[in-house]
């Protein structure tokens, strides 16, 4: 994920067929699941990490619940998916997610979306764009590359504005705190720019 640029570019990957598809209207289970995932997000915001929330759903039933973890657990890999899938997969007793959608409040990362294509998570919805490390479209497209042997289906902007807001208040509240640039540097995101005219963060 990655802090408010100035710079980044208005609209995160442009206007390409893929990206309008992609950010279709959302339906009312995605906006609803979509909540679910932020709530846990706070969650990561209460406890000092950066607020990223993710929920497993398959045939009807949430099947995991996570958040960030990295500082809680010393433990850089324990992003909100990595975890969610962990317990997706232990809930189903299969490391296949062949029936799951993935709901996860920001564009999940390299790290996490090769474990998607690794799971085979058919579905991932996701709320902002990550202009600078996100991996489902937007820097690279990992969930969805073609020579890859599983590809996700992608639904991005579901509460994006609510998901934005809640990425940028943590690093701005971080940065009234105490001077840490060089981890500020590292947290980007294009939401900024869609708050200048038009619409879109990071992880740790």
């Amino acid at each position: 994920m990655a802090e408010p640029d100035d710079d980044a570019n208005p609209g995160g990957t442009g206007g390409t067929s893929a990206d309008r598809r992609d950010e279709c209207p959302a339906d009312a289970e995605d906006e609803r699941y979509m909540a679910l995932a932020l709530q846990l997000a706070r969650r990561a915001f209460d406890a000092g990490e950066v607020p990223v929330g993710a929920i497993i759903v398959a045939a009807g039933s949430v099947i995991a619940r996570a958040r960030n973890q990295m500082l809680e657990l010393r433990d850089p890999t324990a992003h909100a998916e990595m975890v969610a899938i962990t317990q997706a997969a232990a809930a189903l007793e299969n490391d296949r997610l062949s029936n799951a959608t993935l709901y996860v409040t920001v564009e999940p990362c390299p790290m996490c979306a090769g474990a998607i294509v690794w799971a085979r998570v058919r579905r991932v919805v996701f709320g902002a764009r990550d202009a600078k490390a996100g991996a489902c479209g937007s820097v690279l497209d990992i969930a969805r590359h073609p020579k890859l042997n599983h590809r996700a289906e992608i639904r991005s902007g579901v509460r994006e504005a609510d998901c934005a807001d809640l990425m940028r208040d943590f690093f701005e509240r971080r940065r009234s705190r105490t001077e840490r640039p060089f981890e500020d540097r590292e947290i980007r995101t294009d939401r900024d720019d869609h708050s200048r005219g038009d619409d879109d963060p990071e992880r740790a």
